[in-house]
């Protein structure tokens, strides 16, 4: 009796790390479009990640990201070259 109840200890622990490998797989997304927004601006759903990731796989994605970073940059009217000074010191933004 005590061997079965150890096996199911066994079950249980490896379906627990089953469901957070799907939970963590299922995330990527929501993930990746949080970190657009935080990074870069841009306003992605992850059901329009998933779409892309679907039809086009990681080149895909990443092609997307890539059109909108370009979209977003050329919307901006200023003009940034090696010149121009920074608006704020990069060690302000880092020393928070």
């Amino acid at each position: 009796m005590l061997d079965w109840i150890h096996h199911l200890d066994y079950l249980i622990f490896a379906f627990v790390l089953f469901l957070i490998l799907v939970i963590s797989f299922g995330s990527r997304s929501r993930v990746f479009c949080q970190y657009l927004q935080y990074m870069t601006g841009l306003n992605l759903t992850p059901q329009e990640v998933q779409t892309v990731f679907r039809k086009r796989g990681k080149a895909g994605v990443r092609e997307l990201f890539l059109d909108l970073l370009i979209r977003e940059d050329l919307a901006d009217d200023t003009v940034v070259t090696p010149e121009t000074p920074p608006e704020k010191p990069i060690a302000d933004l880092i020393n928070k």
